[in-house]
């Protein structure tokens, strides 16, 4: 029994070639044979990211992602395929998790803690679903790629309007769905997780595909860096260079990745309104800016004056609005505008340590399966996981200036990393396996 489950994983890769990069019919084929717990995980991430019942209001009458999660976790008791999956970022999730609850209980404001606990820890289960439930390598591509299109929709709407409008600048940038993308700065901070996945895709070249699909990819490269552009979000514009300085970084000799560089920058720079580089040019200076700053060096001063739990979960906005009033150049306190300071004030160091190496953890693992897996690696798999990788870096410069830490973009891309991590360890293991006996032979 448990040989056939190590030759079905093993076999795996030959499945999910054969999806790539949209192949309809052996997807389909793939999805009517899975458990109900896959289909339920799928819908729900279908519905957070592509929102189908923001754009019909007539089916909006449910807490769609809700059910689907009751479901998926309904279903993985009876789905024979899920197991505890062990990891370091597992360890450090709990960790975290436990810092989140006792800096509620011991809360200054603990009224506001309790009314917003489920921002975070609905990630804690949504995590655990994925990384237990997306456990071979059809399944981890079927829910990469839904995380692909609907992204895609997002980016695809957003980048249309900004170009009706004549690449004009706007104070509010571009407006996503409803939901977690709908301002400008979480908008483009999506926009920052697909656009690498989108390129590193673009170099698979273990399947010919077709042309339709290698312009829905090209799009999925292209549109997000024009949301990017269009979104007047300071940090993601500079946490879009970063993130393509780091992934052109050792290509940046060869001929037609010149070419690559020098046309976004080009483009980039015919593309990006005026009032947006005068904001670039008055940064630090502008009143957005100087607000900010206070924000960060109160937050410090809460950490310094809280550090082992803060001053509560979400317990920001008010402590600053009673202490730190005479500090305000707007009308009232808002959120800290830095994920660091964010999780600092909410749950002191003892939250802040384990985020920290969560994210560390996010960097590095992509990092080594990498090279694990040879300098010139094709691996489907690998790449995906790369590419969240550098989607979370992109995350943590962007969320030096937005409030993002209980937001999909890293819980959704640290499962992505973990359940390939799982997937290409048990391949590893069932190799192992066949060697040893091989050898006992």
């Amino acid at each position: 029994m448990i040989m056939q489950e190590n030759i079905s994983q093993i076999n795996a890769e030959q499945s999910a070639d054969s999806f790539f990069f949209l192949k309809l019919k052996p997807i389909y084929n793939f999805i009517k044979t899975q458990h109900f717990s896959f289909w339920m995980i799928c819908l729900y991430l279908f519905f957070e990211y592509s929102r189908p019942q923001s754009i019909f209001p007539a089916i909006d009458f449910l807490p769609w992602t809700r059910l689907f999660l009751i479901g998926a976790l309904l279903g993985a008791f009876f789905d024979g395929s899920v197991k505890w999956v062990s990891s370091r970022a597992n360890i450090l999730l709990i960790l975290f998790s436990i810092a989140i609850f006792l800096s509620i209980i011991f809360a200054i404001y603990p009224e506001i803690s309790r009314e917003r606990y489920f921002n975070y820890y609905s990630w804690v289960i949504i995590y655990f679903l994925i990384i237990t439930i997306v456990n071979t390598r059809e399944r981890f591509y079927v829910f990469q790629l839904i995380f692909i299109l609907s992204s895609l929709k997002i980016a695809l709407g957003t980048s249309v309007n900004w170009a009706k409008r004549g690449f004009s600048f706007t104070d509010w940038g571009l407006q996503g769905p409803p939901g977690f993308f709908c301002n400008s700065g979480e908008l483009t901070i999506l926009m920052l997780t697909l656009f690498p996945l989108a390129f590193l895709l673009l170099s698979y070249n273990k399947i010919r595909i077709s042309l339709i699909e290698k312009i829905l990819l090209v799009a999925c490269f292209c549109c997000p860096l024009l949301t990017i552009l269009g979104g007047s979000s300071r940090g993601s514009q500079i946490a879009m260079v970063a993130t393509l300085i780091i992934m052109l970084r050792k290509k940046v000799l060869k001929f037609k990745y010149i070419i690559l560089i020098v046309a976004i920058v080009f483009i980039g720079n015919k593309l990006l309104p005026e009032e947006q580089k005068t904001r670039f040019s008055n940064m630090g200076d502008d009143k957005t800016s100087i607000q900010r700053k206070l924000y960060w060096k109160h937050g410090r001063e809460m950490i310094a004056e809280h550090p082992f739990l803060g001053v509560g979960f979400c317990n920001f906005q008010q402590y600053y609005q009673d202490h730190y009033a005479y500090d305000l150049v707007v009308s009232a306190a808002q959120v800290p505008h830095n994920i660091f300071i964010q999780v600092g004030t909410d749950a002191g160091f003892m939250g802040l340590i384990p985020f920290c190496l969560l994210l560390l953890y996010a960097l590095i693992t992509p990092i080594v399966y990498s090279r694990r897996y040879g300098k010139n690696s094709n691996d489907l798999i690998v790449l995906c996981m790369v590419g969240a990788g550098y989607g979370i870096f992109g995350f943590i410069i962007a969320g030096q200036f937005v409030t993002v830490a209980y937001y999909p973009f890293l819980w959704i891309g640290l499962a992505f990393i973990v359940s390939a991590k799982n997937i290409l360890q048990k391949e590893q293991t069932y190799l192992y396996l066949q060697q040893d006996q091989v050898g006992s032979e």
